[in-house]
């Protein structure tokens, strides 16, 4: 439940997100619903709970009422979102996904058939854009995603650490050196306090959540994890047999650190990985960029990359080189060889840097344990 402004007659933003929230608020005495927003709650049994209450204002969003409850709400100045038919998703979630939820069902069945690859096969059906319905479920969805990443960042433990952002390539393959020192990286970052957040695929974002989550493992275990995801170094051409081996690292280390994914289906050929233990799944991949660059206020470290990991370079640089001096976060960027000649973006990121404030906030090193060097400072 998110509470924004003060409970009394009139409260301001209330979010009520499960019927025990609703119950304990009714029981308290609230009476007059004006601002509550009242998210995919099952509301049968409770019509006369309903009838004696002041629902003018109030928002139903995917609620679930006895039969001709919902004419007598909206007479009474009450406003409700019905649930979408044939939308294969919660337009109206009020937490972040977990592996386990995108992933039901992989013990038995192929990727295709699970909930992350049928809303990405919803989403590129034809003419969806133009359907009033589809625009208004997705645009819903996306906001429910950010208003519980936002309860997300605030409370424990996300709130008492910084949040650094692991940028990199999808392609590197289990198995090789550059996904074994994004796993480093992220083990690293971990243990020295950090939150670790990342774009959610596959490649160097799987890694550096791998090595998030196994930070307090003992030291045998990421070593015996790599081993054992090496088996399927990409997700081509199985998915299926992909998530499966990290499904089976999870259930061998249960219980590992928590870290962020925020991927997005508008890539949905990259299917989310199983390391982070939230998933911040957005159908918009703009205000899934933007959104990522915001939380790491930690800084961001890049590792090697092609043309998602450049972008994803400029568009923290643009907001760097813009920001107020105390907006200003850092970028790390490792692996001279790769940003200084094979995709040159540090000479234009200095370049872009020079006598602003951002200047001193840009770093180019060879090695992940001198990119966590430096952001511990």
């Amino acid at each position: 439940m998110n509470l924004s402004g003060n409970l009394g007659p009139n409260p301001h933003s209330l979010e009520v997100e499960d019927l025990e929230s609703f119950d304990r608020l009714v029981s308290a005495g609230a009476v007059h619903l004006q601002g509550w927003h009242a998210q995919s709650l099952d509301l049968r049994g409770r019509s006369a709970v309903l009838d004696g209450l002041d629902v003018a204002g109030a928002l139903f969003m995917g609620c679930t009422f006895d039969d001709g409850v919902e004419d007598g709400l909206r007479r009474r100045g009450a406003l409700i979102f019905p649930r979408l038919a044939g939308v294969p998703f919660n337009p109206y979630r009020s937490t972040l996904y977990t592996p386990g939820e995108l992933y039901a069902g992989l013990a038995e069945a192929r990727y295709e058939d699970l909930p992350d690859a049928r809303i990405y096969q919803w989403s590129i059906q034809p003419g969806l854009r133009h359907r009033v319905d589809a625009t208004l479920a997705s645009a819903l969805h996306d906001h429910a995603i950010g208003d519980a990443l936002e309860e997300l960042a605030a409370s424990p433990p996300w709130s008492g650490r910084r949040m650094v952002g692991v940028m990199g390539g999808h392609a590197a393959q289990r198995g090789s050196e550059d996904y074994a020192a994004a796993a480093r990286l992220g083990r690293l970052l971990a243990q020295n306090g950090f939150s670790v957040a990342t774009g959610g695929g596959p490649g160097a974002m799987e890694a550096a959540n791998l090595g998030a989550y196994l930070s307090q493992a003992d030291d045998g275990a990421l070593p015996a994890a790599l081993d054992m995801l090496a088996a399927v170094p990409g997700f081509r051409p199985s998915v299926s047999a992909w998530a499966r081996v990290a499904a089976a690292v999870v259930e061998r280390y249960p219980g590992g650190t928590p870290s962020l994914g925020i991927p997005t289906w508008f890539y949905g050929h990259e299917p989310p990985n199983y390391f982070a233990t939230a998933i911040a799944k957005y159908f918009a991949n703009a205000i899934r960029e933007a959104i990522l660059l915001e939380l790491c206020q930690g800084g961001i470290v890049f590792l090697p990359g092609a043309a998602g990991t450049i972008q994803e370079i400029f568009q923290d640089a643009c907001e760097n080189y813009y920001g107020a001096r105390e907006k200003v976060t850092p970028m790390v960027l490792v692996g001279r060889r790769h940003w200084e000649h094979e995709y040159p973006a540090w000479p234009l990121l200095r370049t872009m840097a020079a006598g602003r404030a951002m200047e001193e906030r840009i770093f180019l090193v060879d090695s992940v344990d001198d990119a966590v060097a430096i952001l511990r400072g």
